[in-house]
């Protein structure tokens, strides 16, 4: 019964404002699947929806002053992509959007996932099964995968879940791990270093934005110490990385809109569960795997896959 409540409360004459807030840089592949996703429910930008692009690479401080703008009163919704939320936290006035690949409980941007009870909802990529199943799939895909490096930026919200859901999975599958923990981008280089000088069979790298930001960099890593590499979003593979398995992110983004249009019709955030995606892609490099001396024909690795790169 709420919801068509809801869907009359929409005024059909006005203009919405949302502000996008991103450390990323354009093009941006998340916007374009969040505009994909309001144009699929009505919204035609100039006409009835007004996207205000606040981007800060790298840097989430300098999104402050962007926080200091919503707080003018005449913003409807807030959209707030990867580590641009942390700058968030301050807001209580504004509906907020997030996706994030971290734990929202954990950040302190809501009580539960089921019941956020305040201003902020969304989509966390955040799944500890994910985290068990990359390692099996290293496993299955090498039969003598021993060791495993496992890189990780421990100022990632959840990070400690996800590294102990990969323990519970490598304990059973007896590997050993390598824990490369670092703490920012300051850190990362040292840690790759590690990884390089350790020499394991095999590394997995935990997906967050600082990961995502440095994939290219982590990709030629496996690739010049001939490291089999588990990641996961597909971007990562794109990048050189040799396999991925998680949600499509770009497609996440687009299920979004689906909550902006709730927001937007009259439903708070409090009540809008946090998602979690259901969807998973598996994805394959054979460029990648040929420069490692990989031979994947034989393996059913390929006919499972949802996208493979040549």
């Amino acid at each position: 019964m709420a919801w068509p409540v809801a869907a009359l409360a929409q005024d059909p004459t006005r203009v919405y404002r949302i502000f996008w807030i991103s450390t990323q840089s354009q093009p941006d592949p998340f916007l374009d699947g969040f505009r994909e996703g309001l144009r699929a429910r009505g919204y035609v930008e100039g006409k009835n929806i007004a996207l205000e692009l606040h981007y800060a690479p790298g840097n989430p401080e300098a999104l402050r002053q962007v926080v200091s703008d919503l707080r003018r009163g005449n913003i409807d919704l807030a959209v707030s992509s990867g580590p641009a939320t942390r700058a968030m936290t301050a807001v209580t006035d504004v509906p907020v959007l997030f996706a994030l690949s971290g734990d929202p409980v954990a950040l302190g941007l809501v009580k539960s996932l089921g019941e956020p009870g305040g201003n902020f909802t969304g989509s966390t990529f955040l799944s500890l099964e994910l985290a068990g199943k990359r390692v099996e799939l290293l496993k299955e895909i090498f039969p003598s995968l021993r060791t495993l490096a496992v890189l990780s930026n421990t100022l990632h919200p959840g990070e400690q879940s996800e590294w102990r859901a990969t323990q519970d999975a490598a304990r059973q599958l007896g590997i050993a791990l390598l824990y490369v923990p670092f703490a920012g981008a300051n850190e990362l280089d040292n840690a790759l270093a590690l990884v390089g000088d350790a020499r394991p069979d095999g590394l997995l790298v935990f997906p967050d934005a600082l990961t995502m930001v440095h994939r290219a960099k982590i990709a030629q890593l496996t690739i010049k110490h001939r490291l089999p590499s588990m990641f996961g979003w597909s971007e990562y593979c794109d990048a050189g990385g040799l396999i991925s398995y998680g949600a499509n992110q770009r497609a996440t983004y687009f299920g979004l809109a689906t909550y902006a249009d709730r927001i937007l019709r009259g439903e708070s955030p409090a009540t809008l569960p946090v998602v979690q995606p259901t969807k998973f892609e598996l994805v394959v490099n054979l460029r990648t795997a040929e420069l490692l001396g990989i031979d994947l024909d034989k393996s059913s690795i390929l006919f499972r896959a949802n996208k493979v790169i040549e």
